[in-house]
């Protein structure tokens, strides 16, 4: 009730991108006085049920916080502490970059969605892997995603090689590698879900990631692909065949959407806010049909993290039910503020009990006939 009523409208006066780094700032501020530790006990999902073992990965729960919130790594241990079960950082690009021309991020309260076109701003894969040799993670079943994508100013046919630098410079700190081929704020970066540069790409850091784990005697580590939600059947089917022939160890969908249909902002503020990618509660619908689509190709063998339009338990539980075995928000964070992470694991937690499931696992796909009528 306080952020609902107090701090997300005195939030919502300032710009978008000065908020996002004015909460941090002052959330970091309270870490440094000691006070984590009560965040932490606060939020943590205390339900057995919702443990979760997904890419070889054992999480807490199946709930995550999707790349794009913290960008460069600044974060990562504080966020955890709200009762995310991973937190992905991101998106990382070979090279430092300043991203698009302010203003790039914007609010649609009347829609509760986001309209941002950053343009993957951040330090670069160099200056992250230092920042992240120097901050440890808060508790050893935090899981800690790191997404990556191509440089801006880098020639679409010389990606692979940038994507296969940040992959190097940070293997030793991921937990899992979230491979962006999908923001639409990279100009030529969709063209990469295309079968032959998207197939090139994944086998190539597939086999980076066996040499690397080899050199630092550890195991590969997990490798997703995240999609767009504006693929055409014909990209999607592509993109299911590639996954199962490269062996893929997951798949994120979605990003965000570049449609505009349906929106409750007037047209002529949608219009004034310019190009970017669209998130939260306009994107529940599609991202969750994106999700059933690849559940019933891939038929349980390729793991699904859903994304887009998560804003609340019965978003993510629904989303579960289409195929996912995690969920992430970034929207949904941004309007429901820092219990929003507990009230979805609780709310998922009742959702298992009432349909007879011991399990997250059991309960993926249940809305698409794999395990009755649950609801």
């Amino acid at each position: 009730m306080l952020w609902q009523r107090i701090a997300r409208p005195l939030l919502f006066l300032l710009p978008a991108e000065k908020a996002h780094y004015f909460s941090m700032g002052m959330f970091k501020a309270i870490f440094a006085l000691g006070l984590g530790s009560l965040f932490r006990l606060r939020n943590r999902a205390k339900e057995p049920g919702l443990k979760t073992n997904v890419f070889g990965i054992d999480f807490e729960n199946p709930v995550g916080l999707a790349a794009g919130f913290d960008k460069d790594a600044r974060w990562f241990p504080q966020l955890a502490s709200l009762g995310f079960s991973h937190v992905e950082i991101g998106t990382i690009t070979g090279e430092a970059q300043p991203g698009n021309p302010q203003p790039r991020l914007f609010r649609l309260p009347a829609d509760r969605a986001i309209v941002n076109r950053m343009g993957f701003n951040n330090s670069g894969s160099d200056a992250v892997a230092r920042r992240l040799s120097v901050t440890p993670k808060a508790d050893s079943t935090d899981i800690l995603g790191i997404n990556i994508g191509k440089t801006k100013v880098v020639p679409v046919e010389d990606a692979t090689q940038d994507y296969l630098v940040s992959f190097e410079r940070l293997f030793v700190y991921a937990d899992y590698f979230t491979v962006n081929v999908s923001s639409p704020n990279t100009p030529g970066l969709r063209t990469l879900q295309n079968r032959e540069p998207l197939i090139e790409l994944l086998s190539k850091l597939i086999k980076l990631n066996g040499d690397l784990a080899l050199d630092h005697e550890c195991s590969p580590k997990p490798i997703l692909l995240k999609i767009a939600p504006d693929v055409t059947e014909e990209q999607l089917s592509d993109i299911i065949l590639i996954l199962r022939e490269v062996d893929l160890d997951g798949v994120i969908a979605t990003n965000t959407t570049i449609e505009r249909a349906g929106l409750e902002t007037s047209e002529q503020d949608v219009n004034a806010i310019g190009n970017g990618g669209l998130s939260g509660a306009p994107l529940t619908i599609r991202s969750r049909e994106v999700v059933g689509k690849l559940y019933d190709q891939l038929k349980g063998d390729i793991p699904i993290v859903g994304v887009g339009g998560v804003m609340q338990g019965e978003d993510a539980w629904q989303m579960i039910r289409s195929g996912a075995d995690l969920v992430q928000l970034y929207t949904g964070f941004i309007y429901g503020g820092p219990g929003t992470v507990r009230q979805i694991n609780r709310y998922i937690a009742k959702k298992l009990k009432q349909n007879g499931f011991e399990t997250v696992a059991e309960a993926v796909g249940s809305g698409r006939g794999g395990a009755g009528d649950a609801k």
